[in-house]
């Protein structure tokens, strides 16, 4: 965390083949696990009306900046299983394995050139600018998983 760094951060819950699916802005001076909780609760489920249930994340893959003890139960509650580096006792080499995911989609954002850098002054502009990247991305991917 730092201070008094102007900006913003982007946040990305992402699926284990880097498509994003929910993206989210914050402010850059407040730390990277405050903007877990909101990103899990509004990823919407989906209803599969054949076997009657509801498919939820099973799995969560971070780094060492969300090992937070309240952050594990509260994802444990919600019964997603998490692999977080702990802090001082593993190494987030392990996590590079499943973590490229997320560092790639984060270069297809970022690919953009109004979401290189910040040019919008207000954060819903940019927030725009960033689900519109997601869904080109997403988009991309389904033409070439068709063609």
């Amino acid at each position: 965390m730092d201070r008094g760094k102007p900006g913003s951060k982007m946040h990305v819950l992402s699926d284990a083949n880097g498509l994003p699916l929910i993206v989210g802005v914050s402010a850059a001076n407040t730390h990277d696990s405050q903007g877990l909780k909101p990103m899990i609760t509004g990823l919407q489920t989906k209803h599969d009306p054949h076997r009657g249930r509801h498919f939820k994340p099973q799995r969560l893959h971070a780094d060492k900046a969300y090992d937070i003890p309240e952050l594990r139960k509260w994802l444990r509650g919600r019964r997603i299983s998490v692999h977080i580096a702990r802090e001082g006792i593993e190494s987030s080499e392990r996590l590079g394995r499943r973590r490229w995911a997320i560092e790639r989609t984060m270069s297809w954002l970022t690919g953009y050139r109004p979401l290189n850098h910040r040019y919008e002054r207000h954060p819903r502009n940019y927030l725009a600018f960033l689900g519109l990247a997601a869904a080109i991305c997403c988009y991309k991917r389904l033409v070439r998983l068709t063609t």
